[in-house]
């Protein structure tokens, strides 16, 4: 597991002015990465970094109804229509389950050397915990083999935003720490069954995201929220709940990488990481009050995760800012917690303009987001016409902060992409503009800031 070699950058103890010149010293490094190279092949990156693609498991094997699948939070979601769903569902989706073969063969095509794929939970253990679905087992065996077949990596996440609906209904899912030996006890069988071929294995997917999406906003699974922080809530509460679900969702990643220390680490020789949603933060200006405020909105969003796992507790802004709505990690936990990764897993797409805003402080009844004093915006105050042309430099930044923080750790780029509209020309110029630009940067920062990355993923290929 990964040690901490470095105290934190950001210890509140520590001069602002120390903060000032990193968060002004990223900026500069990220952006004179972007000139650095042009061209770029495969030979240029290490003999043993990676290129593959991600998926989740709702959003393409699809036979939700089939061979024993019960529902997951997912289905309960979008059934109702909440969120962005707008109608559709994980039914059908790529019929991934049915199609997996040929799929496999698409990714040989495209030259993928790894594939990243999340578990069904509520497939393989219909019940969310005890029986074990003989369908569902049948069907990830398969898949990981077809896989080493052909000479792709299979990377594993183990949860995906999709509790199993029993487990909700039960006890409130991951507000409840009943789960984190639920959730221990479900990694274990998958460890068992597929780990002598999967050596790489996340525990939970964007905990961070799906802590703020499903429990402060609503706009994810299982779309909890309350009045004026959320629309459409009907049951859940902003202020407290998002803190309680991420606190849960830690316990149990750590209980999951302690079991597989003790039970399988020693024969399958195998890594197991964590991932976030981790974009990018800047000053909107140069204003000091933007500049402070920056470090609180990555301390809110990337070390509100990262922190525990690398130091063994949450950041202090955050427990300042948040006071007794967090639960306090007991000394047990910390240290559980504390060096609990073989690597972190980023998914990364954009930078955001962090506005300084004190006043959302002033307010007795907040939320997560207005416990960050902040606001985000897509463009800073000065933005020329084309200023998001190019995002890139936001990954040259969050690596060097990773590097300069937290110790340099493996890092995985588990999800990086553009969304374009629907077309039948598949006119692809801006993705593949895109894609060529983070590739380039991740490869600037591997040469120049000696960044430790191992991998880049593009998410949810088109299969088909």
């Amino acid at each position: 597991m990964w040690k901490q070699k470095q105290r934190s950058l950001m210890d509140s103890s520590g001069p602002l002015i120390i903060l000032l010149m990193l968060l002004m010293l990223l900026q500069l490094l990220a952006v004179m990465a972007i000139a650095r190279v042009e061209n770029f092949t495969r030979s240029d990156f290490p003999a043993d970094f990676i290129f593959g693609a991600g998926t989740s498991s709702f959003q393409v094997e699809g036979a939700a109804r089939e061979d024993g699948r019960t529902p997951s939070i997912w289905d309960t979601f979008v059934y109702a229509n909440k969120g962005l769903s707008n109608g559709a569902s994980g039914d059908i989706a790529c019929d991934h389950y049915h199609k997996y073969k040929e799929d496999v063969q698409h990714m040989v095509d495209t030259g993928l050397e790894a594939y990243r794929l999340s578990i069904s939970w509520s497939r393989l253990i219909p019940d969310g915990s005890g029986r074990v679905n003989p369908k569902g087992l049948e069907y990830y065996n398969n898949l990981i083999n077809e896989l080493l077949i052909h000479g792709i990596q299979p990377h594993v996440t183990l949860f995906h935003l999709d509790t199993p609906q029993v487990l909700e209904d039960e006890y409130g899912g991951w507000l409840s720490r009943k789960i984190v030996k639920d959730f221990t006890a479900y990694a274990d069988v998958c460890f068992k069954e597929f780990g002598d071929r999967v050596l790489y294995w996340t525990t939970i997917n964007e905990g961070n995201i799906f802590a703020m999406g499903g429990y402060d906003n609503g706009i994810a699974p299982p779309g909890r929220c309350s009045f004026p922080f959320g629309l459409n809530c009907s049951e859940g509460n902003s202020i407290t709940e998002p803190y309680i679900a991420g606190h849960n969702m830690l316990l149990a990643h750590s209980s999951a990488v302690k079991l597989y220390y003790k039970k399988h680490k020693a024969t399958q020789h195998g890594f197991v990481g964590q991932n976030i949603y981790a974009p990018w933060f800047s000053p909107y200006s140069n204003a000091t009050e933007d500049i402070i405020a920056t470090q609180r909105a990555i301390d809110f969003y990337i070390g509100w995760f990262l922190h525990p796992m690398v130091f063994g507790d949450y950041p202090d802004i955050i427990k300042k800012n948040a006071g007794t709505k967090i639960p306090a990690l007991t000394p047990r936990e910390s240290r559980l917690l504390k060096g609990s990764f073989d690597f972190i897993g980023l998914n990364h797409y954009l930078t955001l303009y962090v506005k300084d805003s004190p006043s959302s402080l002033n307010v007795n009844i907040r939320d997560i987001v207005a416990d960050m004093g902040l606001s985000t915006l897509v463009e800073p105050v000065d933005a020329p016409e084309n200023q998001n042309d190019d995002t890139s430099s936001g990954l040259s930044g969050i690596l060097e902060y990773l590097r300069n923080v937290y110790a340099n750790p493996p890092t995985y780029i588990h999800e990086n992409g553009k969304g374009t509209e629907r077309n039948g020309t598949l006119n692809d110029t801006s993705r593949v503009k895109y894609m060529y630009s983070y590739i380039r940067t991740l490869l600037d920062a591997i040469k120049w800031f000696r960044a430790n990355g191992r991998l880049y993923n593009q998410l949810r290929p088109v299969l088909r």
